[in-house]
């Protein structure tokens, strides 16, 4: 799988945009703030419907313009076509070879990214939903139907919130949305179970790899209510039981959105006490072993966005991560290149960006 060619009209910074790409590598290069990491974030949202940096769509159409629209083509088996357009009301239209997408979730599984960014590496010491997103984004690409689940979750958790911030409250409608909530909780967590555990047996050995087999690295599901045979009734007995909790507090407070990830290496709990260095191996080790999770429950090699992660990593896992994308498409933003990263990637296509526009480019073999 790769990416051919990408047209912008009015994202970001760019205001007209239409280019075409290496198989391999991609570096996009240019001092900061020029539209390097914009150019990622168009192609991130053609795999996922939205950015990896706003939540907001209305965020990324140019100042004084009413729309943007993205439009990539890409080659998995055969060419395929997707285009992406938001207007300022909010309204995204999705078109996959020209057929409108009638939900976000028909977008999924057609262009499997990763995206690296200095965000990335502070997964491990950083707050549990960093972690949850690390989940949730993988899920969400490999299994559509937790996306869905993952929806409904959170819009029936905004309005059991919401019911909990009223002056009276009827516990016959808590029952309603906590038997909602067990019913799309249950199926997240138990995607999340078994997601973690191949997470952690790729990562393992990734980490073993990059520290020399010095240290063994274990990531461990950290469940609000954890995984059983009967998670459903389980999940709902959980509710019931912290009921006045929510009560008292105004707010849920178990639940797939307390989750967690647990990291150690050598048995010492790396989200406290590990070093600075650890810290990023892990994370280096978590983010590829996404790579590997995509092309064994898919078969698809991803695209990976590195965002100016190479700056962040020392030599040597420098040097580790270049030599794990052998096989992949890869788009790399940077200010700068080093001659001996340059050499290891071979067959490059270099980008020079300034203001929203590619001044010129070049290939390199």
């Amino acid at each position: 799988m790769y990416i051919k060619e990408i047209q912008l009209k009015d994202f970001r910074n760019y205001e007209s945009l239409s280019v075409k790409f290496n198989e391999k590598v991609n570096l996009f290069l240019g001092p900061n703030a020029q539209g390097k990491t914009n150019l990622l974030e168009s192609l991130y949202i053609t795999s996922m419907g939205k950015s990896f940096r706003t939540v907001k769509d209305r965020d990324m159409i140019r100042f004084g313009t009413d729309f943007f629209r993205i439009k990539v083509t890409a080659f998995r088996e055969e060419e395929l076509v997707v285009e992406i357009a938001v207007n300022r009301e909010g309204k995204k239209g999705i078109k996959i070879d020209g057929v409108k997408a009638k939900k976000l979730s028909q977008l999924l599984e057609h262009i499997y990214m990763v995206v690296f960014s200095p965000e990335d590496l502070r997964i491990v010491k950083d707050e549990p939903e960093k972690r949850r997103k690390f989940m949730d984004r993988e899920l969400c690409q490999i299994r559509p139907s937790y996306y869905s689940s993952l929806n409904q979750y959170r819009k029936t958790l905004m309005q059991r919130n919401a019911y909990l911030k009223e002056f009276q409250i009827d516990e016959t409608i808590l029952d309603i949305w906590d038997s909602k909530l067990s019913e799309y909780g249950s199926r997240i967590i138990a995607q999340r179970d078994a997601f973690v555990k191949k997470v952690n047996a790729i990562s393992q050995e990734i980490h073993g790899e990059i520290t020399n087999h010095k240290e063994k690295l274990q990531v461990v599901y950290e469940p609000s209510i954890r995984p059983c045979e009967n998670l459903r009734d389980a999940f709902y007995e959980a509710m019931k039981k912290n009921r006045q909790s929510d009560l008292k507090k105004r707010t849920t407070g178990r639940g797939p959105h307390k989750d967690d990830l647990k990291l150690s290496a050598n048995g010492i709990d790396i989200r406290s006490f590990g070093s600075q260095g650890q810290q990023r191996t892990a994370a280096l080790s978590l983010k590829l072993s996404e790579i590997k999770l995509i092309q064994e429950e898919t078969g698809e090699s991803p695209i990976l966005l590195l965002d100016d992660v190479l700056s962040e990593l020392d030599q040597q896992r420098q040097n580790y991560l270049i030599n794990s994308l052998s096989d992949i498409q890869t788009f790399i933003t940077t200010t700068e290149l080093s001659k001996e990263v340059e050499q290891c990637l071979g067959n490059i296509r270099s980008f020079h960006i300034e203001k929203g526009d590619i001044i010129y480019q070049e290939e390199k073999m």
